[in-house]
């Protein structure tokens, strides 16, 4: 994945699935979803144990989310094991097919799932697999403030 793909990403997806967002402050799907959250993004938990996280409504499945929401979620931010993943892919399709988005698939660092990457690409998703999501945007955004000095 290119640098150019990750910051077109993380420019124009500004609402974002999180799936395995944890409750636990201490996990780190919550310190990235926390962090995302204050730097913009929308989050949506993606949690089949927790009503609420962050201060957001979680959602047990990507598929239980409200037709208006699903039309809106534009990036799915991954924090599942590489098995657990071909089957979020899966949903990721249904929900492309059905609303046109989201545009890209995230799996965090140290998740690599091949197949399931294949099978999203296929469908014309973008996929960035074994990566940080926040410190690609940490790095985007000093990037972006040392340009400009």
């Amino acid at each position: 994945m290119s640098q150019d793909t990750i910051k077109e990403i993380l420019s124009t997806c500004k609402t974002v699935a999180v799936v395995g967002l944890s409750r636990e402050p201490e996990k780190e799907s919550y310190t990235v979803a926390a962090y995302l959250k204050e730097h913009g993004f929308r989050i949506v938990p993606i949690n089949p144990f927790a009503a609420e996280i962050l201060g957001e409504k979680s959602y047990k499945s990507l598929l239980d989310l409200p037709a208006e929401l699903r039309s809106q979620i534009d990036l799915v931010n991954v924090f599942r094991r590489p098995d657990d993943v071909k089957p979020i892919v899966e949903q990721v399709v249904k929900l492309k097919k059905e609303n046109g988005k989201p545009c890209a698939i995230w799996m965090q660092l140290g998740i690599v799932n091949e197949k399931a990457a294949d099978a999203a690409w296929k469908e014309g998703l973008a996929v960035v697999m074994d990566k940080c999501i926040m410190v690609e945007h940490r790095n985007l955004s000093q990037s972006r403030y040392s340009n400009s000095v």
